[in-house]
């Protein structure tokens, strides 16, 4: 069977080639350590309407509850998640989940989710509509990250909820013994602590237009100060996120934002959230150039703030970059290559992105009404990173054609970053090829000790750009091992149009 997203290069008119672009790399060049948590995911139960997705308004559809947490269905395990999802979680190797919001948090009182679920109270869910019966809390959201294997992150509600109510939060989750809360996890059936580590003070506290509690930046600090202060006095072992950008709104306001929330809750962090999802254009060019301009800016210019102020402030502590919302529906081919310009923004900056979480983990499988969830490329391109690209991000140097859109220039057709691991000797190769029309060969070495033995190339590749994925092509969205042979410790490759290629080889000594 022909596969629709394997394209065999060597069969394409020499005519729709660009001309031949080089890639370096440096394993001894190092970025930064690649941290795990990059390959996490967030999760809240969203009630979409007919109304809110411009369709009738009998469509009722909830991300949470009827996808992934099901009691009723045969693919439920004894906690009502489906078992689908968890050994989809588990192959990507998933490293922790964000929840329960999103802007569903700010409206939430995790109080409504304990103890039996027939005297949990049933509340109109204010961040999306619909009516939440609150059947998945605390305690099942601890179960699904142990079927997954996976670190949980909690956001507290500082939006309509307050700082006592977090501090108690934490004592449920985190206090061993003898209090009233950790006393009542322990009567819920969990006798040992949960030992959360990581604690989102509260969710785009910025987003004026759609934040239940928004807050001015100054009125944030005051509220993170207090609240870090109740919550460390619980367990002072906990790392706390504070919110940063997510409301990008023309005059860049963001920018002022992320320095007033560095420059007042600096000392008590040790991660700044910022969120961005991946803009649309109807325009190929603009959405695969220019949205990733914008996205590579917003990791940039929020690193470089952290650095500034943690300067000029003598912050001891550590701050990284946490992007625990990101992402874009992927439904298409145009939908997937997004994903790797995204992971590969975050490898580029591996020195300050520590943690990320992709909206959202019912996101990474498709389904069908009728057959079921399947692996489309999507996943497949998800699992080549968070399986592959671990050890060390090493430099990158490209050298190819660029293009231009109406707000940014020279963006090359390749975006590539690389990976080394030291233990296994191996470097990884992720190449978006970001022509439309064109393959672009490389001829790709490593200036530090060449290349040696046999290079293996997987790609995700498609004609047609906007057909959706379905059921009926799961078997050809799988992606087929081709060898690349080596010679003279380096190797020439080409690239699809619009495509993702990863390579795996072992490094060899000067």
């Amino acid at each position: 069977m022909k596969k629709l997203f394997y394209i065999l290069t060597l069969v394409l008119p020499f005519s729709l080639f660009a001309q031949n672009a080089k890639i370096k790399i440096d394993v001894n060049r190092v970025v930064g350590n690649i941290d795990p948590k990059i390959y996490g995911v967030f999760m809240e139960p969203i009630q979409f309407s007919g109304k809110r997705m411009g369709l009738p308004d009998s469509m009722r559809f909830n991300t949470l509850y009827g996808p992934l947490y099901d009691p009723s269905s045969s693919l439920a395990d004894k906690n009502g998640f489906k078992k689908d999802y968890i050994d989809a979680m588990r192959e990507l190797k998933i490293t922790n989940m964000r929840w329960p919001g999103g802007n569903y948090l700010m409206g939430y009182n995790w109080q409504d989710g304990i103890g039996p679920k027939n005297k949990r109270p049933a509340r109109i869910n204010l961040a999306w509509g619909g009516i939440d019966n609150n059947h998945v809390g605390t305690d099942e959201w601890f179960a699904l990250n142990k079927a997954i294997g996976s670190e949980n992150i909690v956001g507290v509600n500082l939006g309509l909820g307050d700082i006592q109510q977090a501090a108690y939060w934490l004592e449920y989750c985190n206090y061993p013994k003898g209090t009233y809360y950790s006393d009542l996890r322990a009567k819920n059936g969990h006798q040992d602590p949960y030992d959360v580590k990581i604690w989102d003070l509260s969710n785009e506290v910025d987003g004026a237009p759609w934040e239940l509690g928004h807050k001015t930046a100054e009125d944030y600090v005051n509220l993170g100060r207090e609240a870090a202060k109740a919550m460390t006095s619980v367990d002072s072992t906990i790392k706390l996120v504070a919110s940063g950008s997510s409301y990008y709104e023309p005059t860049g306001q963001w920018v002022e934002w992320n320095r007033k929330v560095l420059t007042g809750l600096g000392d008590k962090i040790n991660y700044l959230s910022i969120h961005r999802y991946w803009e649309k254009s109807p325009d190929y060019y603009t959405y695969m150039g220019q949205s990733a301009v914008d996205f590579e800016e917003k990791i940039k210019i929020s690193a470089d703030e952290i650095e500034a102020v943690r300067a000029m402030k003598g912050f001891k502590n550590p701050i990284y970059l946490a992007v625990d919302e990101w992402g874009i529906m992927s439904k298409d081919v145009m939908s997937v290559l997004p994903i790797a310009q995204c992971f590969n923004s975050f490898l580029r900056h591996a020195d300050m992105v520590k943690m990320a979480n992709f909206t959202m983990l019912t996101s990474l499988l498709s389904s069908d009404k009728a057959k079921g969830t399947f692996k489309t490329p999507l996943f497949y391109l998800f699992k080549a990173y968070s399986t592959n690209c671990l050890g060390v991000s090493v430099d990158t140097y490209v050298e190819c054609d660029t293009f231009n859109t109406s707000a940014s220039a020279s963006i090359p057709y390749l975006d590539v970053t690389a990976t080394y691991s030291k233990e296994s000797n191996t470097v990884f190769i992720n190449v978006i090829n970001r022509n439309k029309e064109k393959a672009i060969t490389a001829d790709i070495s490593n200036i530090s000790g060449g290349f040696e033995g046999t290079a293996e190339a997987s790609i995700v590749a498609g004609q047609q750009l906007q057909e959706e994925f379905v059921f009926g092509k799961r078997d050809q969205y799988v992606p087929v091992k081709n060898e690349v042979q080596i010679k003279n410790q380096q190797i020439s490759h080409t690239f699809p149009p619009h495509s993702f290629t990863q390579i795996k080889l072992t490094v060899g000594k000067r």
